[in-house]
């Protein structure tokens, strides 16, 4: 094949790129413009046609939405509305979804307009607040709206970059929030991704912001390649552009990755295993650094779906002795680091494994992950981009708009852990990932190399590279804060008008019209099933009914066995003693057990912790038994046995071992109604045995008509039960959020907001209603500085995956005020059932000795080794993230109005004692 670093522009595929129906390219270029041509004169690169156009929009007056690919520069619009704001002698606001990105901006809008005119403001940093131009993240321009702050006097332009977040789960509404909320005097511009329904979203932005012209532009000004490595080749996805806009996949990849399964396929029929289904093994990362090497395709990003994955990348390239610097880009990357880390104690550095990173990005080679300190993957950014490290493993964060883009990105896989589930890669994740390539003004052609495995087909991968289908979907929900806010603000009344403005409420309107075709539809087609399933011998609808109240009372009598036999579960669960050995009878952690904890005395049922032969040490619950749960034996627990230490775990493990226990004890005994047939049922039986059509010859062929008639039947309901749920779904949450509000004393009877309401007002975090709460009963009251730090953490933490383990925390107050904490939370959580609201999220103890042990001035080392982890330390990054959150709402609590005077000292002296160290050197300045 012809080297990649060979090929010219022009030759190169672009993936087959389909059009939007409305796009930049192809209109003619729009007349001159002093102000565009002031602004354009400052610039290193001409302005594309989307980009004046944009810019000609804007200085009409008009809001604009620009969608447009990673690195075609769509970035400039919103600069040139901080152009237009400060010829004006007005105020812009740069809002970005993350702080590392606001951080990048500020450094960059501060290099060209000087610090003077500049402000950033991101929760962890306030520098020159009152400047025309401020850049902060969308979370703090939304709190400006909602407490009418005077930072908005003289505001003229929003740019909102990113805006395509307004789809994210956890934090999409706040998108919506600032767009629905913002004067009517200023102008919005909307930066996103390509996005294929622009034009809904465009449509929804004129309904509440008024005139808003759309700008889509699906050109890249570096062309993108697409490429698979199979063992040490590299072949081109498509054989030329022609084949890529017809996604016909190169026939000589096809071949290679063919052949290459049948050899692995032998391989393992040899071995005595089966090849279907089974995953390769895992890829050679120095051969692939290597190879890109030799193919003129660094620096390049590596892209590898989990955070040991990218370390384990780092060592595996150090280990194979790989090197990609000079001495002299080895001397350059240790003066950028040691001027970097200055300010980091010695000690602080040895925790973070500052040597074995060190080594690595004097080799070229470095991880970047959201386990990292910020201060490390800042360093790692600024010599990426100064092309002194060369090849970078990180995480898909690293796709979200930071500016770090490579000649080259290579996917190692194309499944992806989602919090929840390993998922495929959707088309629009892969072109997030894949437009790092190419870099405008450096390279002519980027390249996207996806490492082929026996569990990826070339012709997937080419309807990824080729598919431009990425609706944006909004996320948007009320919550308790937004509730009191609106009313607060603009009464219930018109509260309700502006949920019914938000983009959920517009797309929910327009899907009902298609729902409402389809159910027309539906009855159209039930009435040829009526004709179909009609019966000579008798009412066959009638006779078919029969047959489904046969078969729901059988489904009823197996779930009221299931239901009685884990009744004795539970039963038997609650009686259960420390010391107690039962036997677990199937899953993953079957066997012999010993009881650690009852776990009994709490909401809901019992939850044990147990210790098994495997020395797995974890809750149970009534589910993992199919009945009564029996005492096979007795073994004695240490006092002050710690379940989290391996070496107990160990030696308590091996008394099972040496216990006299018969191995089929505890199994499974039979219950509920399987002893004797059952009236009701006989009876339906006998019913139907006695219809005419029972008789019919065709019976059979009458009864598939009627299923398909009742599956039908059942999904045309489901269609008018989400045509009338959709039709105010927003509002009816809404009231509903507002009924708990009034019965919890933050709403008035007449709506009004009350003093604990304007408490929750001021309360930004996802558990607020939680928080406000706690602060009402006087949860957190009488704790100690580092006390209450580490009780609050336990709203805020959420570990990255599921702990079976409990964690503990220290005895004492933030024992009592946590399981206080706790017990607020299941109280909530009956309130939000009974209402059918979302529940609030559950609290995790896991942050709470890492938070009590750093607030009391412990070293670093110490702290991290105490995270929710049996077996590891917790990753300094994460420590950082969570510890500035915890200041954050230690914050909001020393601001809280209506919480005592003593709580909002404390808080105070609490995030002095948090904010040291780490948290104090990595803030950006």
């Amino acid at each position: 094949m012809t080297s990649p670093a060979e090929r010219r522009p022009g030759t190169g595929s672009d993936a087959g790129t389909a059009r939007p129906a409305t796009t930049s390219e192809g209109r003619k270029t729009p007349a001159a413009s002093p102000l565009v041509d002031e602004f354009a004169a400052g610039l290193s690169f001409a302005l594309d046609p989307f980009q004046r156009t944009a810019c000609a929009a804007l200085e009409r007056g008009s809001g604009v939405l620009v969608c447009a690919p990673t690195g075609a520069g769509k970035t400039v619009v919103g600069e040139f509305a901080v152009h237009l704001a400060l010829q004006q002698g007005r105020k812009c606001f740069y809002t970005t979804p993350i702080k590392a990105l606001s951080n990048q901006k500020f450094h960059d809008l501060v290099q060209r307009y000087g610090a003077d005119k500049v402000g950033l403001l991101t929760g962890d940093n306030s520098i020159n607040g009152d400047a025309p131009v401020v850049v902060m993240t969308t979370e703090v321009l939304r709190n400006m709206l909602y407490v009418g702050s005077s930072a908005l006097d003289g505001l003229s332009y929003v740019v909102m970059d990113e805006v395509h977040y307004l789809a994210d789960r956890f934090r999409g509404a706040v998108w919506e929030e600032v767009i629905i909320h913002l004067p009517a005097s200023v102008t919005l511009v909307s930066l996103s991704a390509t996005v294929s329904n622009a034009e809904e979203f465009a449509d929804w932005l004129v309904t509440v912001r008024g005139r808003t012209e759309v700008v889509v532009s699906e050109h890249r000004p570096v062309p993108l390649w697409q490429h698979m490595l199979v063992g040490k080749r590299m072949y081109d996805l498509f054989h030329d552009s022609e084949a890529a806009r017809a996604h016909e996949v190169h026939p000589e990849l096809l071949r290679q990755t063919r052949e290459m399964a049948r050899r692995m396929d032998a391989v393992d029929l040899r071995r005595g295993r089966g090849g279907r289904g089974r995953r390769g093994p895992g890829p050679n990362r120095p051969e692939i650094v290597d190879k890109l090497d030799g193919e003129g395709l660094l620096p390049a990003i590596l892209f590898v779906f989990s955070r040991a994955g990218c370390d384990a990348a780092v060592q595996q390239c150090l280990q194979s002795g790989l090197r990609l610097t000079s001495p002299e880009e080895r001397a350059e990357i240790r003066e950028v680091v040691e001027r970097r880390i200055a300010n980091i104690p010695g000690e602080d550095l040895a925790a973070l494994g500052y040597w074995d990173w060190l080594d690595g990005l004097e080799r070229g080679l470095a991880a970047h992950h959201a386990g990292m300190l910020p201060a490390f993957k800042e360093v790692v950014e600024e010599l990426f981009v100064r092309g002194l490290v060369k090849a970078v493993f990180a995480t898909e964060t690293l796709a979200l708009g930071i500016n770090m883009p490579a000649r080259c990105v290579v996917l190692e896989r194309l499944v992806k852990y989602n919090g929840e589930a390993h998922v495929d890669l959707t088309p629009g994740e892969y072109t997030q990932l894949t437009g790092r390539a190419g870099r405008r003004g450096i390279d002519v052609e980027g390249h996207a190399v996806v490492v082929w495995g026996p569990e990826v087909d070339p012709r997937h991968v080419a309807g990824l590279a080729s598919t431009r289908t990425y609706p944006l979907r909004s996320s948007f929900r009320p919550s308790y804060n937004m509730a009191v806010n609106l009313v607060g603000s603009v009464g219930a009344a018109r509260a309700h008008d502006l949920l019914e403005s938000s983009f959920a409420q517009f797309q929910a309107d327009r899907s009902v019209v298609g729902l409402a075709r389809q159910v027309q539809r539906n009855n159209e087609v039930l009435a040829v099933y009526d004709t179909e399933l009609a019966c000579d011998h008798g009412d066959f609808a009638e006779y078919f009914a029969l047959r489904v109240a046969i078969a729901d009372r059988e489904k009823q009598l197996t779930r009221n066995s299931q239901q009685e036999r884990r009744a004795a579960a539970v039963e038997s669960l609650e009686q259960l003693k420390v010391g107690d050995v039962i036997k677990i009878p199937s899953g993953k952690h079957s066997g012999l057990a010993i009881v650690l904890d009852p776990g009994v005395g709490g909401f809901g049922e019992p939850r044990p912790v147990v210790l098994t032969e495997d020395r797995w040490a974890g809750r149970i619950s009534a589910g993992e038994f199919a009945g009564t749960v029996e005492v096979v034996g007795r073994v004695r627990v240490p006092r002050h046995f710690n379940h989290r230490a391996p070496a107990e775990r160990r030696d308590l493990a091996s008394s099972l071992r040496n216990l006299e226990v018969a191995r089929g004890a505890g199994r499974r005994r039979r219950g509920g109604n399987g002893s004797h047939e059952d009236r009701e049922l006989l009876a339906l039986r006998k019913a139907m045995r006695a219809h005419p059509c029972h008789a019919c010859p065709e019976r059979e062929d009458h009864a598939r008509w009627a299923e398909r008639r009742q599956r039908l039947f059942r999904d045309t309901e489901n269609l008018r039960d989400k045509v009338s749920n959709r039709t105010g779904s927003l509002a009816r949450v809404f009231d509903r959020i507002c009924e708990l509000l009034t019965e919890r004393g933050y709403l008035g009877p007449d709506g009004e907001v009350t003093p604990p309401g304007r408490m929750l007002a001021r309360i930004w975090t996802e558990a607020d209603l939680l928080v406000a709460e706690c602060l009402r009963t006087g949860v957190w009251e009488g704790l100690q500085p580092h006390e209450l730090a580490a009780a609050v953490s336990v709203v805020l933490y959420e570990a990255r995956r599921d702990v079976d383990e409990q964690a503990s925390v220290p005895r004492g107050p933030v024992a009592s005020a946590v399981d206080a904490t706790v017990r607020t939370f299941y109280q909530l959580g009956v309130d939000e059932r009974r209402l059918g609201l979302t529940q609030t999220k559950e609290p995790d103890l896991g942050f709470v000795w890492p938070m009590y042990r750093w607030a009391k001035g412990e070293p670093l080392a110490k702290v991290l080794a105490s995270g929710h982890s049996l077996d590891g330390d917790m990753p300094a990054g994460d420590f950082v993230r969570w510890a500035r959150q915890v200041i954050d709402l230690l914050g909001q609590i020393a601001d809280a109005t209506g919480a005592p005077l003593s709580l909002r000292e404390t808080a105070r002296t609490a995030m002095d004692a948090v904010n040291r160290g780490v948290l104090a050197y990595t803030a950006v300045v």
